[in-house]
């Protein structure tokens, strides 16, 4: 393992168990099987699902890029050694092929008994509607991890009725929670609880209904009868659920007079309001709802002695609860898709609140799914590149290297596709069908050679020869070491500015354009990719510097104000969280937005896209706080995988006092600070408390040492409770 490598990759970017809880298809677990598939097959079925539900005005609004499908025909296999005869049920998403030690067993029995001793048994299942999968379940042979799967299994019978085969692909299969026969995964569901609303008033010949705050659900209409129309207009402000003629999602309902009298509406949508006008031939009661969620525990915690910081911390929370569902989403009004580069942040602020390892899974085979590779994720250039870095720092918070082994040829595929796409220069510049985002910016530009898709890139060749050196793949973790160097040493050649200290923006056929912007100088920061006296020129010539291009989205403020984190601007870098979420909230914000420019006015805010309801009011990289608050300022975060090592370095950033917890893989990190006592407890792994102090901090327990002026480090043990007393400087 290269520790520098992992280094770095830390510095940039930064339970499983959780989804056991979930009622509609979790409710009967038990330790004898689980449904079994072809790995990545059900996320890639489940994200096309889901992907097409997204509506504007009752219109279908599909996404942009190629779909991909589960293999409609894979073969199972397991070999076993049992001690005695094990009669084992059989259940299947679709019809199948077993054979027996080779031999077929004719008919789709329900059961089966297998004598002791040695044997080797397969399934091959067929189904194109879902995706094939099995479940089996005895004493001794059950469907679980054990078994291997392949989509061309080059099976024949031969002359003896023996089944033989050659050349075939067996990888690990995959498998999520569906731990009982009853749980199939084509009747995946999310979970529902019923909601009232908090307020009704009567709006013309109709209703406004308001649930409070931003949510996500199903409307239900309680007391219904009669026969005739009714509609729906949601929004996620009062404004747009008022305005019919323009608002983004609404339903137009017709009963026949033979409905229920409680019905709810199946296609869930994001609201805060909504208007409800019925015809007068159409009666009803009261309008309520079911709330549609992911249930995932709040690991995360975070509290301080400033209450706005603290509500902010809370909003946050909720917005990346509401975007996490089957996948990580960007917005819950639009798109409802699931995008590379927000899903990026939302591993990391997952692993700052709920740490549900499965989500980021399901979340990165969906994005990547299967080959031939033919555009860039999403078709935009930096999020590729962003799926590269996720991946590792997947690895560097959880310490699984499975998801690696497996899906390692994916990765491979999806980066040479991406070094075939690079010009006579080494570096990437987009080709026909490419879509370089980095931000939405007016003014922003985008063509010829950009420094800040370089340096992507790079940090993806460097995360490729780690995963490479975990997939045991020695000549390709040397081969992506060299292309990383090179490349890094040509972005600084071409693109750094010797007189002026900064990295230049954009080269356009070999003319170095004079444009500066913060993208690629802010993450060269907290790459790890500038020397001291580099980043505080760029510190003061770029970030703190007003002429430079601003930034308005949540999305790039995330890095922005990472980035003077890292450089210990956390002073700063609060009031900056203060105005700009602070300024949301002050706005009537109960999730954070797709973005927020403080100088618009009123509707304004709700603009976005040329429509005045366009843009998102609950977007999942309006929640980086989580993130900023977890690793800069409790200051806790992954030195190795999994947490095996750990650094605490703690920074108040003006505050009088601040608690809270990091998750683990097996636990937290509870701290409390003040300006003269910090009270520490870890679950696992070995941590360095840095303490920055006038004079040597004392301890109840452990010894510390000395780094530097004032500068002193404690080795914390698991399940310890430390209390060390020392004076803030």
């Amino acid at each position: 393992m290269n520790n520098k490598i992992a280094v770095f990759i830390t510095t940039i970017f930064v339970g499983i168990f959780l989804f056991f809880s979930i009622p509609s298809f979790a409710q009967q677990k038990t330790e004898e099987a689980t449904w079994i598939w072809y790995p990545g097959d059900f996320e890639v079925w489940l994200s096309n699902k889901m992907q097409v539900r997204r509506t504007e005005r009752e219109a279908v609004f599909p996404p942009l890029w190629q779909y991909y499908s589960p293999y409609a025909l894979v073969t199972f296999q397991t070999e076993v050694d049992i001690p005695e005869a094990d009669e084992v049920k059989i259940f299947t998403e679709g019809p199948f092929q077993l054979l027996l030690d080779g031999v077929q067993i004719y008919g789709q029995p329900k059961s089966l008994k297998i004598p002791a001793g040695k044997h080797k048994i397969s399934f091959k299942v067929y189904n194109q509607e879902v995706l094939p999968a099995i479940y089996i379940a005895g004493k001794y042979v059950k469907s679980d991890a054990s078994w291997k799967v392949t989509n061309e299994d080059k099976l024949w019978i031969d002359e003896n009725g023996k089944a033989q085969q050659s050349g075939t692909p067996w990888v690990p299969v995959g498998s999520w929670n569906f731990d009982s026969p009853e749980h199939k995964p084509s009747e995946f569901k999310l979970t529902t609880t019923p909601w009232n609303a908090k307020k009704t008033e009567k709006i013309g010949t109709g209703e406004l209904v308001d649930f409070g705050k931003e949510t996500f659900g199903y409307i239900k209409i309680h007391g219904l009868k009669g026969k005739g129309k009714l509609a729906l207009y949601y929004g996620e402000s009062r404004e747009e659920a008022l305005d019919t003629a323009k608002c983004e999602t609404l339903d137009h309902l017709s009963f026949d007079g033979k409905q229920s009298a409680t019905y709810t509406h199946d296609g869930s949508k994001a609201f805060r309001y909504v208007r409800v006008q019925a015809d007068p031939t159409v009666k009803y009661d009261s309008i309520s709802m079911l709330y549609e969620y992911l249930p995932l525990d709040y690991r995360g915690a975070f509290k301080s002695s400033d209450e706005q910081l603290n509500k902010i911390w809370d909003v946050s929370a909720y917005t990346m609860h509401l975007t996490s569902r089957e996948f990580f989403i960007d917005g819950i009004k639009r798109d409802r898709w699931v995008w590379s580069g927000d899903a990026y942040q939302s591993y990391l602020m997952n692993y700052y609140l709920f740490f549900d390892s499965a989500s980021v899974e399901r979340t990165l085979l969906a994005l990547r799914g299967k080959e031939p590779v033919t555009a860039h994720i999403n078709i935009i250039m930096d999020y590729s590149l962003y799926w590269f870095v996720g991946v590792y720092d997947y690895y560097l918070h959880t310490g699984d290297t499975k998801f690696i082994k497996t899906f390692y040829p994916r990765m491979k595929s999806l980066m040479d596709f991406c070094l075939e796409r690079r010009n006579k220069n080494g570096f990437l510049e987009p080709l026909e069908g490419d879509w370089v985002f980095i931000d939405w910016a007016d003014g922003l530009p985008k063509t010829g050679e950009v420094s800040f898709e370089q340096m992507l890139l790079a940090r993806s060749l460097e995360a490729m020869a780690v995963s490479a050196e975990i997939a045991d793949k020695k000549d390709d973790q040397k081969e992506y070491k060299k292309l990383a160097d090179d490349l890094k040493t040509k972005l600084f050649e071409v693109f750094w500015d010797k007189k002026e200290n900064v990295m230049k923006h954009q080269r356009i056929d070999g003319k170095m354009q004079d444009i500066v912007t913060r993208y690629a100088n802010m993450f060269g920061i907290f790459f790890n990719y500038f020397n001291e006296e580099q980043k505080q020129s760029i510190k003061n010539k770029v970030l703190l510097n007003d002429e430079v291009l601003q930034i308005t989205t949540p999305y790039m403020r995330f890095y922005e104000l990472e980035a003077l984190c890292a450089m210990g601007e956390q002073d700063y870098v609060l009031k900056e969280m203060k105005d700009y979420w602070g300024g949301m909230l002050k706005e009537g914000a109960t999730s954070f937005w797709e973005e927020y420019n403080p100088n618009k006015k009123g509707t304004e805010h709700l603009a976005m896209y040329g429509r005045p309801y366009g843009k998102s009011l609950c977007h999942a990289w309006g929640s980086s706080p989580i993130y900023l608050l977890g690793k800069y300022y409790l200051g806790v975060k992954p030195t190795a995988p999994g947490y095996a090592e750990y650094e605490i370095k703690p920074n108040l950033g003006g505050l009088q006092w601040m608690e809270g917890k990091v998750p683990t893989p097996k636990g937290e990190v509870s701290l409390y600070i003040s300006k003269s006592e910090i009270k520490l407890k870890a679950a696992e792994g070995e941590g360095k408390l840095i303490i920055e102090s006038k004079s040597k901090p004392k301890t109840n327990s452990g010894t510390v040492v000395a780094l530097g002026k004032n500068k002193y480090q404690l080795t914390v043990k698991p399940n310890v409770n430390y209390q060390i007393s020392y004076k803030a400087i």
